[in-house]
């Protein structure tokens, strides 16, 4: 599909908007497809991300764990 806002490696940009993957739209659309299980999710980010260090080896580890992981919704915690 033409808009499927895939990986384009070793760069790791959006096969449709050509901005950061995962880009705003995947983003969206990996939340709504993953549900409620959000640990599934993690996992898949958390590989992608350790698929495109080893392949952005020049962006800081910190900037590429936001990218892929740290715009994930946290869990409430009860008090």
């Amino acid at each position: 599909m033409p808009d499927d806002h895939l990986p384009v490696t070793p760069d790791w940009i959006c096969s449709t908007c050509g901005t950061d993957w995962p880009c705003s739209t995947k983003r969206s659309r990996l939340l709504e497809e993953y549900g409620r299980d959000r640990a599934a999710l993690g996992v898949y980010l958390a590989a992608c991300l350790a698929a495109a260090s080893a392949e952005l080896r020049r962006v800081p580890v910190d900037v590429l764990q936001q990218r892929f992981t740290g715009w994930l919704p946290r869990p409430r915690r009860p008090f």
